[in-house]
């Protein structure tokens, strides 16, 4: 099975879904003829340890530890080491969706040996009652999971984590020391697990190229370590490192010891840069051009960007292709009761885009002077949902995540029209941002098209600071917004921030308040606190004065550079507020404790709010449906009505009037007007289905009904349009 190219992701990511950087790679050699394997190292390793063998090596090697004192939890827990053994692989058959009637021992609570991580069921109990069995096998397996993950924690590999690995050494690496120091030590047990696993494939592949995606820091040190064994073993394959962490860790990596491990390390979208250093390695001539690509050359750490050739468009860079991934082994698991955080966790979801970059580019926290944020270029609404079918095809699954830094509004309702044109049946969700675009009609034909959630940046819940952080939206608008998706049965899902620059303690409360009065209305169905980090690409790092902060120094790493250390003026030790934030949202997420004051959740003094307490309750007030603009499109997504005739009598006058019977997936309902309105509104309808290519604008509609008849407005504006209005006959 040799194959040009082997392309990994290294532990950890996600356990229920690939990591779509190498797919997107694949996708794209796939156009050029170029042979490639990829793999996901880290559910590899993950089920090569939670399974019966593993656990038995596990248990003995711990045992093996006689010196180690253990805590009470890890004892308990070697002591049913037959039991996790026993159980182990059904569980795991069960979290892959192929065991599916283990569900119903598991809740008998019998069956799982139970540590720790199971003392929180008493404070979750009450949340059951809305799970199914299913679900609920879901989440109690997911407990035993943690707990065998916190013994391997305390007893065997302290850097182990399900979606990272030795996490701390990538993080703010502004030396290679650290991370160097600790790949020249000998191997911990996960490394082991994982080479055993690297080998049985380089040894069949024999790639050409080595390429190795690193997205997050929790992926690096297994990265370099894979590296590593490679160019010791196989000292004839080239290896080359891209994605995420390099492009905004690794810009301006100066240390020639980074490049014992990789030959080339490329920036931003990899398409190009990779072909060009396929290309250099196929050819092995002397004189080679190179895109965006760090490189050692005469014993000097050399950035290269000498091509002319410009990057691939989105057209032109191909599907994602799947293939090679072991996509039935991935593991679906629910930490948390709530519907939108478990997203992340529970399914499996194809990974698309939208828009390459972001369509505003303006948010001052954001690395907008990065090409993955500044070059934005939409792909064609057709392209996508030929992209979706193919997918759907290879992969077998209808679920996809569109991983958009913001989905731009207007291609979403595109997309969504394309997809109810050729009927086809999706779930999707993506992020966007709460701005008025998101009209209560368009939240409906997104739901209609399968759209099942949405993330969003609300970050401080303060006007000010959203003019700070050039976000472009204002609270109330972000209610209105939130209401809109929630009524079109849309979960939605708010990123939140505190400690931004020049933020006041006053600010952090009233956020807060603005954030539990969102969840009491009922607009938000979950949410997360992050503390402000200023970053070297972003407005903020590059003019830190503006926003009154300094950086702590100006001294450049020779490793990583993104997170900057910074004072803040202010100085306000923002540290403190985190677990009053997390907690009264993880309460707020479960629909409690709305009732309690704000100060209920810190242990210091903090001020009275200043938000009035109706604030959000004002700002979602129902908005006037009287001011359709002459160009907004119009589209019904119901189906053909059924009509009858009758004459109606009213002092002596007899008017021909129609009834118009429609049936929805819910119900049956009819609306009545006279015989011309009514025979013009069949005809209307029937032009304006969604299931037409030609979209209709409101002038066009307009002028057709005045050529036959008088007062469009006020048919228009009339008691049946409007209900017609709530059963889908929507103005985009």
């Amino acid at each position: 099975m040799k194959t040009d190219l082997f392309l990994v992701t290294p532990p950890f990511t996600q356990l229920n879904t690939p990591y779509p950087a190498t797919a997107y790679i694949k996708g794209f050699l796939n156009t050029k003829n170029i042979s490639s394997t990829q793999a996901d190292l880290g559910i590899e390793v993950i089920l090569a340890l939670f399974s019966r063998k593993g656990l038995e090596d596990l248990f003995f090697h711990a045992q093996e530890q006689v010196d180690q004192p253990k805590s009470s939890n890890a004892k308990r827990i070697l002591a049913l080491k037959d039991e996790y053994i026993k159980t182990i692989d059904a569980v795991i058959a069960f979290l892959q969706g192929k065991n599916p009637t283990l569900a119903l021992q598991i809740c008998q609570e019998d069956f799982l040996p139970e540590a720790s991580r199971f003392t929180q069921l008493d404070e979750l109990h009450w949340a059951f009652g809305s799970m199914g069995t299913q679900d609920k096998g879901k989440h109690l397996a997911t407990l035993y999971l943690e707990d065998i993950s916190d013994f391997i924690i305390e007893c065997i590999d302290q850097n182990f984590g399900f979606s990272r690995y030795a996490e701390r050494l990538g993080r703010s690496a502004n030396s290679f020391d650290e991370l160097y120091e600790a790949l020249n030590q000998k191997y911990t047990y996960m490394d082991k697990i994982l080479m055993e696993i690297l080998e049985k494939k380089i040894s069949i592949i024999q790639p050409k190229l080595f390429l190795i995606s690193v997205p997050f820091p929790g992926n690096l040190y297994a990265a370099f370590r894979c590296a590593q064994y490679v160019k010791r073993t196989y000292p004839e394959i080239k290896i080359s490192m891209g994605g995420g962490f390099p492009n905004t860790e690794l810009r301006s990596v100066s240390d020639k010891r980074v490049f014992e491990f990789f030959d080339y390390i490329s920036l931003d979208d990899g398409e190009l840069p990779i072909e060009l250093i396929y290309n250099s390695i196929i050819n092995d001539g002397d004189f080679n051009l190179y895109k965006r690509t760090f490189l050692l050359e005469n014993g000097v750490v050399t950035y290269k960007n000498d091509t002319l050739r410009r990057d691939y468009k989105q057209v032109d860079v191909g599907t994602p292709d799947y293939s090679d991934l072991q996509l039935d082994e991935y593991i679906s698991v629910i930490e948390i009761v709530n519907p939108m955080h478990r997203m992340w966790s529970d399914g499996r979801w194809n990974k698309l885009t939208m828009a390459h970059g972001c369509y505003w580019g303006k948010c001052t926290f954001c690395d907008i002077s990065l090409d993955y944020i500044k070059v934005y270029e939409p792909v064609a609404a057709q392209l996508i949902v030929d992209r979706i079918e193919e997918l759907s095809k290879q992969t077998g699954q209808n679920g996809f995540h569109f991983v958009d830094e913001a989905a731009p509004p207007a291609l979403m309702r595109e997309v969504a029209l394309e997809i109810l044109r050729r009927k086809i049946s999706v779930s999707w969700w993506t992020n966007i941002r709460f701005e008025k675009s998101f009209t209560r009609d368009l939240c409906i034909l997104l739901k209609a098209s399968g759209c099942i959630a949405v993330s969003g940046g609300l970050e401080v819940a303060s006007d000010r600071l959203l003019k700070l952080i050039d976000k472009g939206v204002s609270v109330e608008q972000v209610a209105q917004v939130t209401r809109n998706l929630t009524e079109a049965g849309i979960l939605v899902h708010a990123y939140l921030m505190y400690g931004y620059p020049t933020q006041t303690i006053q600010e952090t409360v009233d956020s807060l308040e603005m954030v539990r009065q969102l969840f009491e209305a009922g607009v938000l169905q979950s949410g997360f606190w992050h503390q402000f980090a200023m970053t070297a690409h972003s407005p903020v790092g590059m003019y830190p004065e503006k926003f009154g902060v300094v950086k702590e120094t100006e001294t450049i790493g020779t490793f990583a550079n993104n997170d900057i250390n910074y004072i803040d003026k202010t100085g306000i030790d923002h540290d403190k507020f985190s677990f009053g934030l997390k907690k009264s949202l993880f309460n707020f997420m479960h629909g409690i404790c709305f009732d309690y004051k704000l100060q209920d959740w810190f242990d210091f003094k903090i001020p009275k709010v200043t938000v009035p307490s109706d604030f959000i309750e004002k700002a979602l007030k129902e908005e006037s449906k009287f001011d359709t603009k002459p160009t907004a499109k119009v589209v019904w997504l119901g189906g053909k009505p059924a009509t009858k005739c009758f004459a109606k009598h009213k002092k002596g006058n007899s008017m021909e009037m129609m009834i118009l019977t429609f049936h929805n997936k819910k119900e049956t309902f009819d609306i009545q007007a006279n015989k011309n309105e009514g025979e013009w509104l069949v005809s209307m309808l029937q032009k304006v289905a969604v299931s037409n290519t030609k979209v209709y604008t409101f002038q066009e509609i307009k002028a057709d009904f005045e050529a036959t008849m008088e007062y469009f407005e006020l048919f228009w504006y009339s008691k049946p349009i409007n209900n017609l209005r709530d059963f889908g006959l929507l103005v985009l």
